[in-house]
């Protein structure tokens, strides 16, 4: 059995699931992608090829299994795009709630199911169909629970929006001992550069007190500030319009001290080791031409 224990988004990692780009078939129709970056790379003819994402996902492996972290993998289907496990399940506390992702992807799912397995049945929660949620917008922190959602009544126009009020409520019945806390984020179905696609896009907390954010992927000033003011600014590394749009708060911590990051993040890991933290840097630039990172692609099962 796995006893799972998730209670932020730093603590010393022990197992994880990695996504694979493994059989990833052909590249998707202009008609069928999901974001808006993936839909500029396949008409500028630079969509990522599935040789390269190999290798930038085995990168990430290494780097993990340096560590000793535990990795799961998904089982392959095949010609199906598997490399973003954190949308299709959370881990907070002991529980595994199951995603209600968009149902092109519920094949995703299946592919993990025999790492669900091994978690006790009382521990797995599958929302209601009508709470739309994905891991990307879900983030432990303590006694927190961010959450990125869209509160437009356009909601069902937007392809980029994926977590809905329904599930933020669906969180808050499930742990009524937590504060959940969620944030209107900026969507676009065409412009990547103006779409927070999850919460993660536009914020992450890194460190023991510190966070990677961009204000203009919030739609409400006050929830950008109150999150500024809840790290303190001198803790907080504000990331560009350009940084955003290639993923810059997307890394992914192996514990409070060790992140794995984008290579070409040159400020981002500056700043990181400025502020005593081990930088292990890794090609990413292909997956990231997916709208999808670091964080996006591994799906913590445990951390210390």
């Amino acid at each position: 059995m796995l006893s799972l224990h998730i209670t932020n988004e730093t603590n010393r990692l022990k197992a994880v699931v990695l996504g694979l780009a493994r059989n990833i078939g052909d590249q998707p129709a202009i008609d069928d992608t999901y974001d808006p970056k993936s839909l500029e790379h396949l008409k500028a003819g630079t969509y990522p090829e599935e040789q390269d994402m190999v290798k930038e996902i085995k990168a990430v492996e290494d780097v993990l299994k340096k560590y000793d972290v535990e990795v799961y993998r998904p089982k392959v289907i095949e010609n199906y795009n598997q490399i973003f496990s954190r949308d299709i399940g959370f881990v907070i506390e002991d529980k595994f709630i199951i995603a209600n992702i968009l149902p092109d992807r519920e094949r995703e799912i299946e592919a993990i199911q025999h790492i669900i397995d091994r978690v006790p049945k009382e521990n797995v929660v599958r929302f209601p169909e009508e709470a739309h949620v994905e891991g990307g917008d879900v983030m432990p922190h303590g006694d927190y629970i961010f959450v990125g959602t869209y509160r437009g009544e356009d909601y069902p126009d937007f392809i980029t929006a994926r977590t809905n009020t329904k599930a933020v409520k669906a969180l808050e019945e499930l742990f009524p001992n937590k504060t959940v806390k969620s944030f209107n984020l900026r969507k676009s179905n065409t412009d990547a550069k103006n779409n927070a696609l999850h919460l993660d896009c536009c914020f992450q907390p890194v460190g023991k007190d510190k966070a990677i954010i961009h204000k203009n992927g919030f739609l409400e000033e006050e929830e950008y500030e109150w999150l500024v003011n809840y790290f303190g600014k001198e803790n907080v590394f504000e990331i560009t319009k350009e940084e955003m749009y290639h993923m810059n708060s997307n890394i992914f911590s192996i514990s409070p001290e060790v992140v794995i990051s984008e290579k070409n993040f040159t400020r981002l890991n500056a700043w990181l080791r400025e502020n005593g933290i081990t930088v292990e840097e890794v090609p990413y630039a292909e997956i990231a031409k997916q709208e999808g990172l670091l964080r996006c692609s591994t799906l913590p099962l445990i951390r210390e």
